[in-house]
């Protein structure tokens, strides 16, 4: 069976431990399971509710943790539509949830849907077959406007224009249909003395960007992050694990809202808002991982872990 290792394991079991030994833990973004099998398995009275919307990933986190019996419960859809609607699926809120924001290696390695520019897979990119379109969809019909803006804005990539006007070409003489192929077609539009050098193939951020459009990705973060701190418990935590600025920026901007006494205009003179602090921010610098740890797991290299805590009841908000 494939298995996962969770990036910063130590770290977000140290800040997520449960102050009730029969706490109700929440992994939003469940994977093959990894957080939940460790937070299952270090505390054995806690019960957890694993979320994933990709079924074929969740299968193998429920028989990763098959042996913990009625202590968990797998649901497949969406995380942020779980928060929005979670008194649907539970009538006990959680004081610890989890977000892992990144790409399993099951996606890279195993899923066969175009993740990875390494191989000649299908250009899709979908965590669900039901979503509307695909990667492929994207590349071959998108504007040439449109697939700059995307490359620019959601992958940070500065030859986002140069990348897009070649891929339009390609694709007039074929479609581009598979993952390695435009890997390629991206490779040569950037410039051989401007590339990322060995440590990022020039495909990672086009690829990155195509990901967050094809799953609404920022979109969903956003929604969620709101819905799961509003349905934790005073005392309650949330941690976030992000991998890249968009994400991070996200969640820092998020947890100082939550952490501020005011959101009133600086050059107002007087707060107006009566706002009342809802949350304490337990890491001031964010989280990352240690040099052993990015040597043994490589996709440990550029995440961070944000953890904040509620600081009010969850009935004032």
């Amino acid at each position: 069976m494939y298995v996962h290792t969770p990036v910063l394991l130590d770290e977000v079991l140290m800040y997520l431990t449960p102050v009730n030994p029969r706490s109700l833990f929440v992994d939003a973004t469940l994977g093959e399971g990894g957080y939940t099998f460790a937070f299952l398995n270090s505390f054995p009275h806690i019960t957890l509710i694993g979320i994933d919307r990709d079924l074929s990933i969740l299968g193998i986190a429920e028989k990763r943790c098959a042996g913990f019996g009625k202590r968990s419960q797998f649901l497949n859809m969406w995380f942020d539509e779980f928060f929005k609607n979670y008194s649907d699926y539970h009538d006990i809120y959680p004081d610890r949830i989890i977000f892992d924001l990144g790409i399993s290696r099951f996606h890279y390695e195993v899923s066969g849907r175009g993740f990875s520019f390494a191989k000649e897979e299908p250009l899709d990119m979908r965590l669900s077959e039901e979503l509307p379109y695909s990667a492929f969809d994207i590349v071959n019909n998108y504007p040439e406007d449109d697939l700059s803006a995307l490359f620019r804005d959601f992958g940070e990539e500065r030859f986002a224009r140069r990348i897009a006007r070649i891929i339009v070409a390609e694709r007039a003489m074929a479609p581009i249909d598979n993952a390695f192929l435009l890997s390629e077609i991206i490779k040569r539009a950037v410039p051989r003395s401007k590339n990322y050098g060995s440590k990022i193939h020039p495909a990672t951020r086009c690829f990155q960007a195509l990901r967050i459009e094809v799953n609404s990705e920022l979109k969903r973060l956003s929604g969620a992050l709101d819905g799961a701190f509003n349905v934790l418990e005073k005392g309650g935590r949330l941690g976030v694990v992000s991998y890249h600025s968009l994400e991070d920026r996200i969640v820092k901007r998020f947890f100082k809202l939550k952490n501020s006494e005011c959101t009133c205009p600086p050059e107002w003179p007087v707060c107006r808002c009566d706002r009342v602090r809802q949350g304490k921010i337990l890491t001031k610098k964010p989280v990352i991982a240690g040099s052993e740890e990015v040597k043994s797991n490589h996709a440990a290299r550029s995440a961070k872990l944000r953890v904040i805590e509620k600081v009010v009841q969850r009935s004032t908000l």
